[in-house]
């Protein structure tokens, strides 16, 4: 069974520094716990948004590898997670959704 995290600041979390913690901040997540629960290619979305630029794909991998963690999964590398944030883009693009 995975435990929710208690860590303190956005930079506690593994693959997350002040750029991403900042980017966090604009998306109105202040603190590590406003991560759980939280679909991270939402979050990846949004940014791209509110920035008005399309971010490079890897914040998303890294916003995927943080609200993991937050939720109990094992520290991981952020590109860990690139094959998978492939996967459901090519599936999105295959149903045109």
């Amino acid at each position: 069974m995975s435990r929710i995290r208690q860590e303190e600041k956005l930079t506690d979390i593994p693959n997350v520094g002040p750029a991403i913690a900042a980017d966090l901040c604009s998306l109105g997540i202040r603190e590590p716990a406003a991560l759980v629960g939280r679909d991270p290619y939402v979050l990846y979305e949004a940014l791209c948004e509110k920035s008005g630029q399309r971010h490079d794909p890897c914040v998303c991998d890294i916003f995927i590898a943080a609200v993991r963690y937050m939720e109990g999964a094992p520290a991981r590398k952020w590109w860990v997670y690139s094959a998978e944030r492939k996967a459901r883009l090519a599936a999105r693009l295959s149903t045109g959704t």
